[in-house]
């Protein structure tokens, strides 16, 4: 809904919700990590928990080139790609760990019918076994890895799920966990919300970090949609 006040027309509520998946959505970071972990045991490197944390929020493709380097591989990089998503597939048909408030608030947003697309940097058959998962319709797209030219701390994943959802980016929230995902969702324009997990996200004016997404309703939304919109 729209109401006029003189020459300026704007939402009571935001035209999408747009969500990162690792982290912000489900807690797999973990899962990451242990695969990563495994990868360099089986060539007699070690991966540190700091390691997997550097790489939180990149792309696939440039996390990728890091983990080459520094274990010294030799095999191609879409090799290292698949065989770290398929280990972290493989744990998350184990078990799909949410993050504390997340599902709850999603399926709200749903219910409220407001679009909703998924904006994450990895590849679409994660995405999609992520998806297929959690029990739900709960998404009208899908922004995944390997379907942008530029990654996240880009802005080119938020815009294009904006633009395939026919919305402006400016009336999105958007969620994420990590620091170069929120620069990602800065940068689009889309009101960008921080939720931090593994990682501790630094304040700075103008920037809005949540501690939890425990508790938070549709309303909490609006109201902060609202408020975005009259700073601009």
């Amino acid at each position: 809904m729209r109401f006029f006040d003189g020459k300026i027309s704007y939402m009571t509520k935001p035209a999408a919700v747009l969500w990162d998946m690792d982290g912000t959505l489900v807690d797999s970071e973990h899962y990451w990590l242990s695969s990563e972990q495994e990868l360099a045991a089986s060539v007699g490197e070690i991966w540190t928990e700091q390691d997997g944390m550097n790489l939180i929020g990149m792309s696939l493709y440039d996390s990728t080139r890091l983990i080459k380097q520094q274990l010294k591989l030799e095999m191609p990089a879409q090799e290292i790609i698949d065989r770290l998503t398929n280990s972290v597939i493989s744990k998350l048909d184990l078990s799909l760990p949410w993050r504390p408030g997340a599902q709850e608030l999603l399926r709200a947003v749903r219910a409220a019918g407001i679009p909703t697309a998924l904006v994450t940097m990895s590849m679409r058959r994660n995405a999609d076994a992520v998806v297929n998962r959690m029990g739900f319709e709960a998404f009208d797209y899908i922004v995944a890895g390997d379907e942008v030219r530029f990654g996240k701390p880009h802005p080119e994943p938020y815009l294009k799920a904006a633009d395939a959802l026919g919305v402006a980016i400016e009336d999105c929230v958007a969620f994420e966990d990590s620091i170069s995902g929120l620069h990602s969702a800065e940068a689009s324009g889309a009101i960008a919300i921080g939720v931090p997990n593994m990682i501790q996200i630094p304040n700075r004016p103008g920037r809005i970090i949540w501690p939890t997404l425990t508790g938070v309703s549709v309303s909490d939304l609006e109201n902060i949609y609202r408020e975005k919109r009259v700073d601009r």
